[in-house]
C-alpha cells in the first residue's frame, strides 16, 4: 500500500484515539506551547477567510472562528471531520491532499489564511504547498508548524526518508501506526522554494523549561514575479 494510502489509513482508524488526546490536552508538546504557538502566529490574520487544512477533530478552527475568522477545516478523514462537525465552530468538508491538487477550482477561495498545522506528513509535498500557495490572496499568509527536524531526527541519521509513528509514547492506546516522512530543515527550504512559496518568517518555539525546540514553524508568502528565490521576505 502506498505511503499515502498508509497515512489515511492511520487516521481513520485513530480518529477516536487522536480526539481523546488533543480534547483532553494529553500531549506533552502541545501543553508546553505548540498549540499556543500556532494560535499566536495566526491571529494577525485569522480576522477574514481561514483554510485549516488537515483539521482533525477541529481544535484550531474552532479557536480560530472565535477570533472572528470564517474558517474552513478540511482533512481526508471522514471519522475526524465527523467529530469536528458535531462540536461545531467552523465549517467542514472532507476533502484529501490530492482533492486540492487535481482540482484547483476546490475551495478555491482566495484565504486569507491557509493554515497546516502538523499536517503535512507525505513526500511529495511540493504540489500540495504549490496548489495551497496559489489559493491564497495577495496579501495572504500559509502557516506551516511541524516537527523540528534537529529534534525529531533523534539517534536515527540525519536525512530525508520515512520513519513510523507508533504512538507508544501516547497516554492512550492507538489503533495503528503511522508513517511519516522526515525532512531536513534544508529539504524544508527546497520544498518551499520549488512550490513558487517565499519565507517570511521562521520560528522556533520552544519549550518553557528545557528551552529545546517544540516545533518549526514558517510564515510563507505567494512568490512574486522577479523576486529571490532565496531568503526571507518582507
Amino acid at each position: 500500500m502506498p505511503h499515502s494510502d498508509q497515512i489515511h489509513a492511520s487516521w481513520e482508524q485513530n480518529a477516536a484515539a487522536w480526539t481523546t488526546a488533543v480534547r483532553e490536552g494529553l500531549i506533552a508538546s502541545r501543553r508546553a506551547g505548540t498549540d499556543a504557538a500556532i494560535v499566536d502566529a495566526c491571529r494577525p490574520h485569522a480576522t477574514g477567510s481561514v483554510l485549516d487544512v488537515g483539521c482533525g477533530e477541529g481544535w484550531l478552527a474552532r479557536a480560530l472562528g472565535a477570533a472572528g475568522g470564517s474558517v474552513t477545516g478540511i482533512d481526508a478523514s471522514a471519522p475526524l471531520i465527523d467529530t469536528a462537525r458535531a462540536a461545531g465552530g467552523a465549517r467542514y468538508e472532507v476533502a484529501g491532499y490530492a482533492d486540492l491538487v487535481a482540482n484547483p477550482h476546490r475551495l478555491s477561495g482566495p484565504w486569507g489564511l491557509i493554515v497546516a498545522n502538523f499536517a503535512l506528513l507525505d513526500e511529495e509535498q511540493v504540489p500540495l504547498l504549490r496548489a495551497l500557495g496559489e489559493r491564497l490572496a495577495p496579501t495572504g499568509r500559509l502557516l506551516v508548524q511541524t516537527v523540528h527536524p534537529w529534534v525529531a531526527a533523534g539517534d536515527g541519521a540525519y536525512q530525508d526518508g520515512w520513519r513510523t509513528e507508533t504512538f507508544a509514547a501516547f497516554p492512550v492506546p492507538f489503533p495503528a501506526q503511522m508513517p511519516w516522512y522526515f525532512r531536513t530543515l534544508a529539504r524544508w527550504l527546497r520544498d518551499i522554494d520549488q512550490a513558487g512559496l517565499r519565507l517570511c518568517r521562521l520560528e522556533e518555539p520552544a519549550h518553557p523549561e528545557t528551552g529545546r525546540p517544540l516545533s518549526l514553524l514558517l510564515a510563507l508568502k505567494r512568490g512574486e514575479e522577479g523576486a529571490p528565490r532565496s531568503g526571507p521576505q518582507p
